[in-house]
């Protein structure tokens, strides 16, 4: 019995290594595969009998040990999409199964991977080299904010930026308190209307006369003869007790769609008014400052008028540019008029035992009731890793620590193949014992 004991036991033997053989062979091969994560081998033996006066060989299995907690290498990538895990917690990515009418549909079991080198594939979704299919938190089609509640396969439309009309304009300037002349003080705002094409509005000032705190204001389109309001603003006391000298006390109107803001301490001190660019009535509202405090508009010391500042919200009309990710998971789309427009956002799913992970192809997994529910984060909040962008994941594989595991694995299989050659040495010649 030792002897077939000692010939099963090397049999077994050399399965288990032939297993390692397998786990390093394909460990060095992915070597350089982007989120790849290696396999070890552990192995247990196992008894027939065993106690303080027999002991008979068994046998040795080979298990594989996953290490997909282990990180790989981060690199820089100039891809702008690239995305790289410091941390815990994987991608969380969609199967394609199948397509109706051209569009994409997909598996309803999803799957994770640390693989981040996503790109746009033609149908405007975001694939990493697998064929994965990036899954996010998405924008709400009607309300346009990011719907954190759901996962969805991410989707980048080239659409183009509508233009957005002006509503605020924000001042800050210098009236002279001692103008050098007695003509009015031109200012130009240059502002967006409905169809996105500038247009510049007039701002006429001219101290009232015999009143050195007091200002008429005309507002008009330029080039226009036409008056779109007039209104008169006294800075200081004279409009209100509790002004500070030089800044604005009171705003009224003296005609046209002109109104002023009253005086409240530490409210905007605002001149709306309505302008008509062809597309219909627009309202603008033109931020002077804040009423009991300097800044915006003033009146100090001078004989010219000093333009400080000007801005206002108006958005030209743009085209599709670029599409980015951030450092927060955003996916930005970026269009050639200067803006931007969060499409969507990466989260972070995690694990309570990640290495218990179901491997698939394309160096994905699935979860598994060994591994935990998953738990959808926020990028580098509560557990969760952070992300890198511009950045990949390298395979978290060793070559020097798998040639060393390759060197030993070939010395325990020849000796497993000497205990085989031995043993049928040593049956052959119980055989030949009774010739």
């Amino acid at each position: 019995m030792s002897l077939f004991g000692a010939l099963n036991t090397a049999v077994s033997g050399l399965g288990a290594q032939a297993s390692a053989f397998s786990n390093i062979g394909d460990n060095i091969a992915n070597s350089q595969t982007v989120g790849y994560k290696g396999v070890n081998t552990s192995f247990e033996d196992y008894l027939t009998v065993s106690n303080s006066h027999v002991n008979e060989s068994g046998s040795v299995v080979a298990k594989p040990d996953y290490s997909n907690i282990v990180q790989g290498a981060i690199s820089q990538s100039n891809n702008p999409l690239a995305m790289a895990i410091t941390g815990q917690g994987f991608f969380t990515v969609s199967q394609q199964v199948g397509t109706t009418k051209g569009v994409p549909v997909f598996s309803n079991d999803l799957a994770y991977t640390r693989t981040g080198d996503f790109t746009v594939n033609k149908s405007g979704y975001l694939v990493n080299s697998a064929g994965n299919f990036l899954t996010g938190h998405v924008q709400n089609a009607t309300t346009g904010v990011i719907d954190r509640t759901t996962v969805a396969p991410v989707h980048i439309g080239e659409s183009s930026y509508a233009p957005v009309p002006s509503s605020d304009v924000t001042l800050s300037a210098n009236l002279p308190a001692t103008p050098s002349s007695s003509a009015p003080i031109v200012a130009q705002i240059p502002v967006t209307d409905a169809l996105g094409q500038n247009q510049t509005l007039q701002l006429s000032w001219t101290q009232v006369s015999g009143s050195p705190n007091s200002w008429q204001v005309a507002i008009s389109q330029a080039g226009s003869a036409t008056t779109l309001g007039t209104a008169q603003v006294v800075f200081g006391t004279a409009g209100n007790a509790a002004a500070p000298d030089g800044t604005p006390g009171s705003i009224t109107s003296t005609g046209g769609s002109a109104t002023g803001s009253a005086f409240v301490a530490g409210n905007p001190a605002t001149l709306s008014f309505t302008a008509n660019f062809g597309s219909g009535p627009q309202a603008i509202a033109i931020n002077l400052g804040t009423y009991g405090q300097p800044g915006g508009l003033t009146q100090f010391a001078g004989t010219e008028y000093s333009p400080r500042s000007l801005s206002q919200n108006g958005v030209a009309p743009g085209s599709f540019s670029s599409v980015t990710a951030q450092s927060n998971g955003d996916i930005v789309v970026n269009f050639d008029n200067g803006q931007a427009r969060v499409v969507a956002n990466v989260p972070i799913t995690t694990f309570s035992n990640p290495d218990a992970l179901q491997r698939l192809s394309g160096q994905a997994f699935q979860g598994t009731i060994d591994s935990g529910s998953p738990q959808v984060l926020q990028a580098g909040f509560n557990g969760a890793g952070a992300i890198v962008n511009n950045a990949l994941e390298g395979s978290n594989v060793d070559i020097a620590t798998e040639f060393t595991k390759l060197i030993v694995a070939q010395r325990a299989y020849s000796a497993n193949t000497k205990v085989v050659t031995t043993a049928d040495e040593l049956l052959q010649q119980t055989i030949d014992m009774k010739r």
